[in-house]
């Protein structure tokens, strides 16, 4: 009997049974579920607390504002009153939530005008934007303090920002000191004049560098690609809606509704009144029989509301050619072609010559002139709906054709500048000015100011030729910066808006013709635009960064996926 061989078996590979396989993925839904579960609790927490937070600080902030309220109603009354409420009420919340009150900042400016006729034209209310820029910045600067982040952005101009403040510390001590302790004579039979020259040049120095720290401001409140769009697309809204009523307001004077200047007599046909408001705005001139307009629009001025639709067109054409939403990029375009219209029917002859100007200078220095084909059909719609409104009203175009070309040959601007330069150079007091506030306009109510029409000559009577000086190597240093941080952005679309930027900063820092650095919405305009450009580089590397992770785990997935099919 032979012994057969018993053969040993070999392991046979299992496969993964399914029902495993689903046991673990239903594993992983549930711990998913319950990961979102606890985060929404976690948000739900963090809300209810803010609400109960913000509902226990308005709380005070009412019960503060009241109290002085009532202490300014027995002492000056219920005009007083009421924006002393307000104001401790806006201030507090502006210093509790400094992000929400810069754009509520932002969204003010441009509507500060008629918001101050509307409730009673009160000196105070011609300050009321302030009530949320400086709370707000003290809260920041709080914020920041504490997580030891720097308040001056950019570092760079530091340096010359420290030697500008030195130069008008300087002016502030010794010339309207001087003027405060040791005030000149006056001129025989007449009363001394009643002023407060310190004051006046703490209210200078704050017109003239105060809006400085908003780049920081609109740095940090801008975090990502979200709050960027949001905070330019709020911007466009703005300008639509002042540009929409500017021409309501021009249509009510047209008809009748309102009367303007228009029966006005001698010397009352050519000067802006309070009394011809119409609706919007302030002081204005509507003598269409004399060829004499200025509209305000929605601000307190004429001159304002030209300054308004100059700087309108750089922000209408950053979002309008850089906006990655196809509806935002219409509104934009849509929105440029109403402050062409308004700069037409304004009346405002340096708007009617400076808006075209600015859009040809943004598509020669932005590079979007070879992009043009992409927006033919947007920008042909546009020059369809100017074209209508020109043929429409050929008279008015006539008018204010006329109107700028027998001015420029009165007063040719360049003409205009340099003897403007000659006058001041001339009767300053000496090489660190005349004091701060004196040819400040705001400033007017704390003593005698001086009318110069010309922003460096301006500069040059208030803090004298070191004071320009300093003033020419900040703005210059502001300005390569700009361009350098521009160059720096690889996205296309956030790099052009950061370039119409760049060309916004360029324009308004060598234009020495009238001075909008001095007054609203370019004196906040100029910084606000700053503080994005210099937010954009970090927001194109997020974003870059958010494409990067994207593409991994895309790849990732790929990869995971071509694994399963192998092994099935």
């Amino acid at each position: 009997m032979t012994d057969t061989p018993i053969s040993k078996k070999t392991p046979s590979k299992r496969k993964p049974s399914k029902s495993k396989s689903k046991t673990d993925t239903t594993k992983q839904q549930l711990t998913d579920s319950t990961v979102d579960l606890k985060e929404r609790l976690t948000q739900k927490r963090k809300a209810a607390q803010a609400k109960k937070e913000l509902t226990s600080f308005l709380f005070a902030a009412v019960g503060a504002g009241l109290f002085l309220g009532i202490i300014l109603f027995l002492v000056g009354g219920i005009k007083i009153a009421v924006p002393g409420v307000l104001g401790v009420i806006v201030m507090s919340l502006s210093y509790k939530y400094p992000k929400q009150a810069l754009i509520f900042f932002i969204v003010y400016v441009p509507f500060g005008g008629t918001i101050t006729y509307y409730l009673g034209n009160s000196p105070i209310l011609q300050l009321a934007k302030d009530a949320f820029y400086f709370p707000a910045l003290i809260g920041l600067w709080q914020n920041l303090k504490k997580q030891r982040l720097p308040l001056l952005i950019p570092q760079g101009i530091k340096t010359p920002l420290f030697i500008l403040l030195g130069f008008c510390i300087l002016t502030l001590l010794v010339v309207n000191g001087s003027q405060q302790f040791n005030p000149p004579p006056s001129a025989p039979f007449k009363p001394a004049p009643k002023e407060f020259p310190l004051g006046m040049g703490i209210l200078g120095l704050k017109v003239f560098l105060g809006y400085v720290p908003l780049i920081s401001c609109i740095y940090y409140t801008i975090r990502d690609k979200k709050d960027f769009l949001r905070l330019a697309r709020i911007q466009i809204l703005c300008i639509l809606i002042c540009c929409v009523l500017g021409i309501v307001q021009y249509m009510l004077l047209l008809v009748g509704v309102c009367e303007g200047t228009r029966n006005a007599t001698g010397d009352a046909l050519f000067k802006a009144s309070i009394e011809a408001r119409c609706y919007f705005g302030g002081a204005l001139i509507y003598s269409p029989s004399e060829g004499m307009i200025r509209l305000p629009g929605t601000f307190v001025a004429p001159w304002q509301w030209a300054w308004f639709l100059i700087s309108s067109t750089f922000f209408t054409f950053a979002s309008g050619f850089s906006d990655p939403s196809i509806l935002w990029r219409g509104i934009s375009l849509g929105s440029l072609a109403v402050v062409f219209i308004n700069a037409v029917i304004s009346g405002q002859r340096i708007a009617l010559a400076l808006v075209p100007v600015c859009f040809i200078l943004c598509l020669l220095l932005t590079g979007q002139l070879g992009n043009l084909k992409k927006f033919i059909p947007i920008l042909g719609g546009l020059v369809i709906v100017l074209a209508l409104a020109v043929i429409s009203n050929p008279e008015v175009i006539q008018e204010r054709t006329e109107s700028f070309t027998s001015r420029w040959e009165a007063s040719p601007p360049q003409e205009f500048i340099v003897n403007q330069f000659e006058e001041v150079w001339k009767n300053v007091d000496g090489p660190i000015g005349s004091g701060l506030g004196r040819a400040t306009n705001s400033a007017r109510a704390m003593g005698e100011t001086k009318l110069i029409e010309t922003y460096y000559p301006k500069v040059l009577h208030e803090v004298g030729i070191f004071g320009v000086l300093a003033w020419l190597g900040f703005v210059t240093s502001l300005t390569i910066i700009c361009f350098q941080t521009s160059r720096k952005i690889k996205n296309r679309n956030f790099r052009s808006y950061a370039a119409t930027m760049w060309v916004f900063i360029l324009f308004i820092s060598y234009n020495t013709y009238y001075y909008p650095l001095d007054v609203d919405p370019v004196a906040v305009y100029y910084w606000f635009g700053a503080g994005i450009l210099m937010k954009l580089p970090e927001v194109d590397k997020m974003e870059r960064l958010k494409e990067e992770q994207l593409e991994r785990v895309q790849s990732e997935n790929s990869k995971v996926k071509s694994q399963k099919s192998k092994v099935k």
